[in-house]
């Protein structure tokens, strides 16, 4: 499964990385784009989520944080999209296959649940498969119509619409947080 150019488990190739650098959590920056583009396309031809274009990379670039190895590379991303004044999803979550197991994608949510903190956000939300996860992380499983519809813009541009698999669950991150 090793290439000499990376990790290559399907038409996308991740740079082989090593699993005991460290790693540092900051917000993204331009220069990430392709890394990021990367990690999210690797999962998104796996079918575990949905592919973000360059151009949209681009443009939310501010919503992003990653995890950067002692080595300069990206081993993980998270995006905090404010959908509201009261409400923001978390999306993009992806960490790097010989990374994983090792509390990254921990870190990454909680970093997206203390920017939302600063912001005054009481609820953050995702569309996941990784159910388990986000519940160890104190999230509850909500239905769809249980979110405002502004949640759901994008889903009608989705390729997944009429057979979605994801998940909604949504976490209230702290007791008067919003002033209202």
């Amino acid at each position: 499964m090793l290439e000499l150019e990376g990790l290559s488990l399907s038409a996308v190739a991740l740079p082989e990385v090593r699993r005991e650098a460290g790693v540092e959590l900051r917000k993204a920056r331009l220069d990430d784009v392709d890394a990021i583009y990367g990690l999210i396309r690797y999962f998104a031809e796996k079918g575990l989520m949905l592919v973000r274009s360059h151009s949209h990379l681009y443009e939310n670039i501010r919503d992003f944080q990653v995890l950067e190895d002692e080595d300069g590379k990206i081993v993980g991303t998270v995006a905090l999209h404010v959908l509201w004044r009261d409400l923001a999803e978390i999306r993009g979550l992806a960490v790097h296959p010989m990374r994983q197991g090792q509390g990254l994608g921990r870190w990454l949510v909680l970093g997206a649940e203390r920017e939302a903190r600063d912001l005054g956000l009481p609820r953050v939300f995702a569309w996941t498969l990784q159910v388990n996860f986000f519940r160890s992380l104190g999230y509850q499983v909500t239905t769809r119509e249980a979110l405002p519809p502004k949640v759901w813009s994008e889903c009608n541009a989705c390729p997944f619409y009429e057979n979605c698999r994801e998940i909604a669950v949504i976490k209230h991150l702290s007791p008067g947080a919003f002033g209202g």
